[in-house]
C-alpha cells in the first residue's frame, strides 16, 4: 500500500513538471496565430481558464470569430479584452474597425478615438477615423487626421489618396493634385 501511494505521489508530480501554464498557453496561441494556423490558436485558447485569459487573448478569440463572420461573439471578445486591460488600444481598434465594417459610424469614430487617445503613434488608427468620417461627411475632421496619418507614415499610397479625394471634395483643387501626385509616385516606387 505503502509502495503504491508513493509511486502514484511521484507519478502525479512528475505530471505537474509537464502542465502548461496560462501564459506559456498564450505564447503558444499567439506564436500558432502569427503563423496563420487559426484552428491551433483556438485550440490552445480554449485550454485557458476565463480568468487566466490576457487582453491578447480575448482580442485574438475575437479575431478569429470575426474572420468566422461571427460579428457579435467578435464584439464580445473585444469587450473582454478591454475589460481584462483598459489601456489596451488594439482591442478599441479591432472594435472600431467592425463596427465600420458594419455600418455603424459613430460607434466606430468613438473606439477610433479611444485607440487613438491610447495610441499616438499608429498611423492607421488614424487613417481609419478619416475614412470613417469621409463616410460620415465631416470632411475636415477627415483631412485632420489624415494629415496625422501621414505625419506618422508619409509612404503609404493610400492615406495620399484618400486626402486627395477629401480636397477634391473640399474644392481645394491644387492641394487634390498634390496628393494625387503623391499617391502616384508612391504607387511608381512600390512597383519597382
Amino acid at each position: 500500500m505503502k509502495k503504491t501511494l508513493i509511486a502514484t505521489l511521484f507519478i502525479a508530480l512528475n505530471l505537474s513538471c509537464f502542465a502548461i501554464t496560462p501564459e506559456e498557453l498564450s505564447q503558444q496561441a499567439t506564436a500558432f496565430y502569427s503563423d496563420n494556423n487559426f484552428n491551433k490558436t483556438m485550440e490552445l485558447l480554449l485550454q485557458i481558464n476565463e480568468n487566466d485569459r490576457t487582453a491578447q487573448d480575448w482580442l485574438l478569440l475575437g479575431n478569429l470569430l470575426d474572420d468566422k463572420g461571427e460579428r457579435d461573439n467578435a464584439i464580445f471578445m473585444y469587450q473582454k479584452a478591454i475589460n481584462v486591460d483598459k489601456k489596451f488600444y488594439k482591442a478599441y481598434y479591432n472594435l472600431a474597425n467592425n463596427y465600420a465594417d458594419n455600418g455603424q459610424y459613430n460607434m466606430a469614430v468613438s473606439n477610433y478615438k479611444k485607440a487613438a487617445s491610447l495610441n499616438k503613434e499608429n498611423p492607421f488608427v488614424f487613417y481609419n477615423l478619416a475614412c470613417t468620417y469621409i463616410k460620415l461627411g465631416e470632411l475636415n475632421k477627415a483631412k485632420s487626421n489624415l494629415n496625422k496619418a501621414i505625419m506618422l507614415k508619409s509612404d503609404v499610397p493610400e492615406f495620399h489618396y484618400n486626402l486627395a479625394y477629401v480636397y477634391k471634395q473640399l474644392n481645394k483643387d491644387k492641394l487634390a493634385q498634390t496628393y494625387l501626385d503623391n499617391f502616384n509616385k508612391l504607387t511608381e516606387q512600390a512597383s519597382l
